[in-house]
């Protein structure tokens, strides 16, 4: 899977693709974001996380998250912008592609965690983060990760800005697993 994920990243960095790997980076430092107060949530409520990684992993990095899920994500935003329609303005039927593919690739993510969840291999504790009331986990779960890929990657060849963006959500995670690190909530 190691390979998979350096065969992705280094096909994009060989044709100097950096609207693409910059959006990649943001679609994975959200997701980065997410777990982390994913942990907080769990050592807060002193019950249980939003979402749990409960079936065979060969690595557990954090309470939903583990070393299959982190190598997915690093690839997943950056098959996202490669199928975006080079016009941003296009329409899907009616609708602004960038909010149809977000929508779409949201609610595919989520028919895959329901069918982990029904299997045992990932878990939903609380009622309101859970079936039937999906959509908060298409909305916060996924659709954040897309949209911040589509606009990084839409930002085309203003790469400081894309950069800057990228940059300040590192610092933002950085800080943040520090903060909760020290504080033993990791």
């Amino acid at each position: 899977l190691l390979a998979f994920v350096f065969y992705v990243w280094v096909v994009e960095i060989e044709r100097r693709r950096w609207d693409i790997l910059l959006a990649g980076a943001a679609f994975f430092l959200m997701d980065v974001f997410n777990e982390l107060v994913n942990s907080a949530i769990f050592h807060a409520s002193d019950r249980a996380p939003l979402w749990t990684v409960t079936g065979d992993t060969s690595y557990l990095i954090l309470i939903g998250w583990c070393i299959e899920i982190v190598f997915l994500f690093l690839v997943t935003g950056i098959i996202f912008v490669k199928q975006l329609p080079p016009d941003p303005r296009m329409r899907i039927i009616g609708i602004p592609n960038r909010g149809f593919l977000v929508l779409a690739f949201s609610i595919f993510c989520v028919l895959v965690e329901i069918f982990l969840e029904s299997t045992g291999y990932f878990h939903w504790d609380y009622w309101w983060w859970n079936v039937p009331f999906v959509p908060l986990i298409v909305i916060f779960g996924y659709a954040t990760f897309f949209a911040i890929a589509a606009y990084v990657y839409d930002l085309g060849s203003n790469h400081r800005k894309q950069l800057r963006i990228v940059g300040g959500m590192a610092a933002i995670d950085a800080a943040l697993a520090i903060g909760l690190g020290l504080g033993g909530w990791l």
